[in-house]
């Protein structure tokens, strides 16, 4: 699958994604600081699926009337009631995830999605 993961994805979620097979560029370290707007237009542009912690792109591919073709996932992060455990509840699966690590939290999201040939 290819991904473009948002400046708020965290490092090791975009490693752990790499290690998986898929395909994965990080705006971070390809074009820090440009804006909601850019990033969204590049992903559409290369046909990535983009991954972001950020409420605004959902909002901005409506009012902007940039269809989201190639789609925008929406994580949130939370902690289980025990505090043992992540919870990530992501726009795409209506089912959430519980994990130790990141790694394995984002295993578990993304075990259904095609690798990258």
């Amino acid at each position: 699958m290819r991904f473009l993961a948002n400046e708020n994805f965290p490092l090791d979620a975009v490693e752990a994604l790499r290690q998986n097979g898929h395909d994965v560029l990080w705006i971070r370290v390809e074009s820090p600081g440009i804006s909601d707007r850019e990033v969204l237009s590049r992903a559409q542009a290369e046909n990535r699926i983009l991954l972001t912690f950020d409420k605004d792109f959902g909002e901005l591919a409506f009012r902007s009337r940039l269809p989201a073709s190639v789609g925008i996932i929406l994580f949130s992060l939370h902690y289980s009631p025990t505090g043992k455990n992540l919870i990530v509840r992501t726009s795409q699966k209506t089912d959430c995830f519980s994990a130790r690590s990141l790694d394995e939290l984002l295993a578990k999201a993304f075990e259904d999605f095609p690798k990258s040939s």
